[in-house]
């Protein structure tokens, strides 16, 4: 028995009207379905987890209690001490250094002038060689040229030498202090006691007195101190020498003139 077209028409579904359940299965797949690569893409192990998580840097501070950096600084207080301290000791020697070379030249000292301008000898006995004992006199002008430089002498001593060798033992002398711009004269009465020396320097000087010319050599050491208002230096030692040509005969006793260059300077060494 043939069917009627009209109903086989509605009873027969073609391709113009799919099936709901078929349409919904082709547009919505399962979770089955999935690509192999996005299912990768989107799940990860435990271990890849932990190894995303040792390499934050919250995660780090958090897992360490601090950073590097703050670790160092609650060590220490400070990023850098050691660079901090070095430029601090640096800045402070720069200035120092900055300040002391102005007040230098300002303060410039320069050295005292030592002059003889008279000598007199006492007594010189050289017939008991090898010891001569000798007694002297000797005027020494000094002189400070500082304009705002006082200068105090002390541990001062002097003696009289012949062709290197002393005649009269070392004489202490006082301190004294040295004003601004002022002279003073010292007059220190040098010998008395025997000292030995060689018999080349003992036949040396009867010779010379024979002549009537005796080269002497004054020796003053000792140390000084510099002051520049209310700032007091370190000490200084003090080498002076003075070189003189006296004109002394044989058995005379008084004042002797100065030969050669009377009044030169001595050579002061500070």
């Amino acid at each position: 028995m043939a069917e009627n077209p009209e109903e086989q028409k509605h009873t027969s579904p073609g391709p113009e009207h799919p099936d709901p359940e078929e349409q919904k299965q082709q547009y919505c797949p399962s979770p089955e379905h999935h690509h192999p690569e996005e299912q990768n893409q989107t799940s990860h192990s435990p271990q890849q987890e932990q190894n995303q998580t040792s390499h934050d840097p919250e995660h780090l501070k958090h897992a360490h209690g601090m950073t590097h950096d703050e670790k160092h600084r609650d060590g220490y207080g400070y990023k850098h001490p050691r660079r901090a301290f070095c430029t601090f000791l640096f800045v402070f020697l720069a200035l120092a250094a900055t300040t002391a070379l102005i007040v230098w030249l300002v303060y410039r000292p320069h050295n005292p002038s030592f002059t003889v301008v008279a000598a007199a000898v006492y007594g010189i006995n050289t017939s008991s060689p090898p010891f001569i004992s000798a007694t002297m006199q000797f005027s020494v002008v000094v002189r400070n040229p500082n304009h705002r430089v006082s200068i105090l002498y002390d541990h001062l001593s002097t003696f009289v030498s012949y062709r290197n060798q002393a005649i009269t033992p070392p004489v202490m002398l006082p301190p004294f202090f040295h004003e601004r711009e002022s002279t003073v004269t010292i007059s220190p009465v040098i010998g008395g006691a025997a000292v030995p020396v060689s018999v080349e320097v003992a036949n040396g000087l009867a010779m010379d007195e024979g002549y009537g010319v005796v080269g002497l050599r004054l020796v003053l050491m000792g140390k000084l101190r510099w002051k520049a208002g209310t700032i007091w230096s370190g000490h200084y030692g003090l080498y002076v020498r003075c070189e003189l040509l006296v004109g002394l005969k044989k058995g005379f006793v008084g004042q002797v003139p100065l030969l050669g260059s009377p009044h030169s300077p001595c050579n002061v060494h500070i």
